[in-house]
C-alpha cells in the first residue's frame, strides 16, 4: 500500500529503502570480490558487533531528525553516561544502581535538550552544541580527567560479571551487544511505525502548524524524541564501558556525526517528517561494511573519512533530487 508521501512499496521495503538496500548489496558484492576475507559469517558478525553502539544511537537520532530537529550532543551523552556508571561502581556503589543512574543521566540530558528546544524555543543546533560541551565537561570533572577502569580489582560490589557479560559475552556466536542492538531496533520500529507517538513525530516533522491544528502537542512530542535519544545514547555508553572495561572523558567524540550520517544515508530527510527505522538500520550497516571493507583492503583510515563524507553528500543530493522530482 503506498505511503502518505506517495512512495510505493516493494514487499518489506519502500522505494527509498529499496534503493539504499541495493546500494548495500552492491557494496557487499564489491568488497567480496576485492577481499577473500570479507564474505564469511564471522566477518559479518564482526561488522554487526562493530556497528551495534552506533546503531543504538542512530535509532534515537532518527526520531529527533524526523521531528525536524537535530542532536549534536549524543556522543557526549554516550561518554558521560558511561563515566557516571563507571565512577559510581569504582566508588563502591552497587553495579545495578550505578547503571540506572547512568541511564538516568542520559534521559536528563535528553529531556533538557527537548525542553530548551521545544519550550524555550532555542534552535536545536545551538542547544545541543552547548549540551555537547556541557556533558563532556561534566564527564571530565566527574572522572577527574582520568581513565575509569572497571574490573574485579577496582569494583568490589556484586553484579560486575553480568554487566561485563552485556558488553563482552556471547550467546552461541552472537555477541550480546548485538542482541541488545537488535532489541533496540525492534522496539524503535514498533514505537515509530505502530504507536501514536511515532505518528505524531512524523506529523510534527512534516508540518508543525498542521500538527498543532490537529490537536497534537508538538512540544511534548519533541521532548519525548530528545529524551528517547538521550536514553539510547546512555544505553550505548553503558555497553561501551562493559565491552572495553574502561571509559574516559573523551569517549564518544564524533559519534554524533556518524549517527547523523547513518540516518541520512538511510533516507531520513533533514527537513523532518520522512524516514524509517529500517532505512536507518541499512544506513548503519552501510557505514559498517564500508569501514570493515576498507580496513581489510589495507586502505589508509584517512580515506574512510573521505569516503563516508562523499557517501553522505551523495545521499543528501539524491534525497533532494527525488523530493524535487516527486513534487514536480
Amino acid at each position: 500500500m503506498p505511503e502518505a508521501t506517495g512512495r510505493g512499496r516493494f514487499g518489506l521495503f519502500n522505494m527509498r529503502e529499496l534503493g539504499v538496500a541495493l546500494a548495500l548489496a552492491l557494496i557487499v558484492v564489491l568488497f567480496s570480490l576485492l577481499s577473500p576475507y570479507f564474505f564469511n559469517i564471522s566477518n559479518f558478525i564482526n561488522i554487526v558487533r562493530q556497528v551495534s553502539l552506533l546503531g543504538i544511537i542512530a535509532m534515537g537520532m532518527t526520531l529527533v531528525i524526523v521531528c525536524g530537529e537535530i542532536d549534536l550532543s549524543v556522543g557526549s551523552i554516550y561518554g558521560a553516561a558511561g563515566i557516571a556508571a563507571g565512577v559510581l561502581m569504582v566508588g563502591g556503589h552497587a553495579v545495578g544502581s550505578s547503571v540506572i543512574l547512568g541511564l538516568a543521566a542520559g534521559v536528563f540530558f535528553g529531556v533538557a535538550n527537548g525542553v530548551l528546544v521545544a519550550q524555550v524555543r532555542i534552535p536545536a543546533m545551538i542547544v545541543t552544541l552547548g549540551m555537547m560541551n556541557a556533558a563532556r565537561g561534566l564527564a571530565l570533572i566527574f572522572s577527574g580527567g582520568r581513565v575509569v577502569n572497571i574490573s574485579p580489582r577496582t569494583v568490589k560490589a556484586d553484579g560486575l560479571d553480568w554487566f561485563l557479560f552485556m558488553g563482552q559475552g556471547r550467546v552461541g556466536e552472537i555477541p550480546v551487544m548485538s542482541l541488545v542492538f537488535a532489541a533496540v531496533v525492534i522496539a524503535a520500529y514498533f514505537l515509530y511505525h505502530h504507536t501514536l507517538l511515532g505518528f505524531r513525530m512524523r506529523a510534527v516533522g512534516g508540518s508543525r502548524a498542521a500538527a498543532r491544528a490537529s490537536g497534537i502537542n508538538d512540544k511534548l512530542v519533541k521532548i519525548a524524541a530528545f529524551g528517547i535519544a538521550g536514553l539510547l545514547s546512555a544505553i550505548a555508553g553503558q555497553l561501551n564501558i562493559a565491552f572495553l572495561g574502561n571509559v574516559q572523558g573523551t569517549t564518544g567524540q564524533g559519534m554524533e556525526l556518524n549517527a547523523i550520517a547513518a540516518v541520512i544515508i538511510g533516507g531520513t530527510t533533514l527537513s523532518g517528517g520522512e524516514g524509517t527505522i529500517l532505512g536507518t538500520l541499512i544506513g548503519v550497516l552501510i557505514m559498517g561494511v564500508l569501514n570493515n571493507g576498507i580496513v581489510l583492503l589495507g586502505v589508509s583510515p584517512f580515506w574512510q573519512m573521505t569516503i563516508i563524507g562523499a557517501v553522505i553528500v551523495g545521499a543528501v543530493a539524491i534525497d533532494k533530487w527525488t523530493r524535487k522530482d516527486a513534487q514536480a
